[in-house]
């Protein structure tokens, strides 16, 4: 059986206030459906919605998970997401500190990975 290209991925979703940031960063962590969840607050967005321009300060929540467990992630966002269009977006990682990442997988998968 061959290996997926792409082990890794981080995921972005905004979140409209640091209550909400810490529930789902917590809750993505405990869940272990994310190793690790940085809360950059504070964004500036500016985007199209329902034809008009919508400028909003939001959080960012920077993600890192596996591939194989993203979809998981994706559903649990959208669940406790108050947004009728959440962001949820995924980047494939393609190069990382080995270590880091074995310990995302770690992490997530709740076990121990052989070197």
């Amino acid at each position: 059986m061959q290996k997926r290209k792409h082990q890794y991925c981080i995921a972005h979703v905004t979140v409209p206030n640091a209550k909400l940031a810490k529930k789902i960063g917590e809750g993505l962590v405990k869940e272990k459906l994310a190793a690790c969840v940085n809360i950059v607050p504070e964004i500036s967005s500016i985007y199209q919605w329902k034809g008009k321009i919508a400028k909003d300060k939001e959080i960012l929540l920077i993600i890192k998970t596996t591939c194989a467990m993203y979809k998981k992630l994706e559903q649990w966002v959208l669940k406790n997401h108050p947004y009728e269009v959440p962001e949820v977006i995924c980047y494939c990682v393609e190069e990382g500190n080995k270590k880091y990442l074995k310990w995302i997988k770690e992490t997530v998968s709740g076990r121990r990975v052989k070197k």
